[in-house]
């Protein structure tokens, strides 16, 4: 066992606490990281706040990068100095899910209560998302990690193991945009950036940012929208249409977990249309549609967890685009805080107006 410091919650909404836990050592096919970084998704934060409830107390963080310090038996293509990502993506490799290429929905359970984590006293420590992140460091799954290169900045780095994937996974996973289609973006925080430089990187024809703040809409188009519109207008899916050139998009993706803008979603559809369900509302949220509508079009609707993403195949692929330029990261950091001011950085990321904010080990 190893004493760590982590931020823990014992009580929905109330501030994290910052502590020292136990820490396991890796046991067979786990990996321990020390981490160097990790950013603040507001994932974490509904599940601070109770949105989907949990079990307690509970370390959450999910969007890490660091050094591999340990292994485990049975572990391959990883070893001690590795730089790597660490997501939630804990993929067994043998179900259903796992054999049809799609990890991200792994169907086999993880009891997080029965973790490497526990409080001093031995009492159980629930390791959120597979991964309690919010900590110096990691033990997680050998499936959830991803080598980087060795000259790539961890604060940047830790971005794709969440909020990257997710945004541009959806565009080229999930939606599969080809060159020269229409995308809509509804939500242009953190994961909706993501997208929008997905379909830029995809080759889309023309990408329209709808958001309530105009600020978001300036610095979406840094980030490849060609067009913004504002949420607050009458029936903004007109003014998205009209951009489009008087057709609805080939590919509309919701980015914000808002009931909201899932009921206005269909409205920005072109027929046959895809409308790309990224932004995850809080347990009881509902949205109605005319199951008609969709028929009568040939329209669909298509669930993306984390982008679609294939961890060793997708990783590599974002960390060379950004190597390369062409993918943005360091623009996506809007600070970085210290583990001990998290509760600070939390507040911040709830006003909504960062991207994303880090906290550096």
């Amino acid at each position: 066992m190893a004493r760590v410091k982590a931020a823990v919650c014992h009580e929905f909404g109330k501030p994290l606490s910052i502590e020292e836990v136990e820490l396991r050592a890796p046991i067979s096919g786990e990996v321990e990281v020390t981490l160097a970084a990790v950013a603040i998704c507001h994932s974490d934060i509904s599940y601070a706040d109770g949105a989907w409830g949990g079990s307690l107390p509970a370390v959450y963080g999910h969007e890490a990068a660091g050094v591999i310090t340990a292994t485990g038996d049975n572990v391959t293509g990883h070893k001690v100095g590795d730089k790597v990502v660490v997501t939630l993506i804990r993929a067994c490799g043998t179900c259903p899910a796992c054999a049809a290429g799609t990890p991200t929905i792994c169907q086999t359970a993880y009891d997080g209560d029965k973790g490497p984590l526990t409080m001093p006293d031995g009492s159980k420590l629930h390791q959120a998302m597979a991964c309690g992140a919010f900590a110096e460091t990691v033990v997680v799954d050998q499936s959830q990690i991803a080598e980087i290169p060795e000259d790539m900045s961890s604060t940047c780095a830790s971005l794709l193991a969440c909020g990257v994937i997710t945004g541009v996974g959806a565009v080229v996973n999930a939606a599969q945009l080809r060159a020269g289609q229409d995308v809509v973006v509804i939500g242009a925080g953190g994961v909706g950036l993501n997208a929008i430089q997905g379909a830029r990187i995809a080759g889309a024809r023309r990408i329209v940012a709808v958001d309530m703040s105009e600020e978001k809409l300036e610095v979406a188009k840094e980030f490849g929208a060609t067009h913004g519109v504002l949420a607050t207008e009458d029936k903004p899916w007109r003014a998205a249409k009209d951009a489009l050139g008087g057709r609805g998009a080939d590919a509309v993706l919701v980015t914000v977990g808002a009931a909201p803008a899932y009921d206005a979603a269909p409205n920005y559809l072109a027929y046959g249309g895809k409308m790309i369900m990224v932004g995850m509302p809080h347990t009881g949220a509902v949205s109605t549609y005319e199951a008609a509508n969709f028929a009568a079009v040939g329209q669909s609707m298509i669930g993306s967890k984390m982008g679609d993403v294939v961890v060793p195949r997708d990783i590599p692929w974002m960390a060379d685009l950004y190597e390369q330029g062409r993918l943005k990261l360091d623009e996506l950091v809007s600070g970085t805080w210290t583990l001990d001011q998290i509760n600070e950085a939390i507040a911040d990321t709830k006003t909504g107006t960062a991207k994303r904010n880090v906290i550096v080990f």
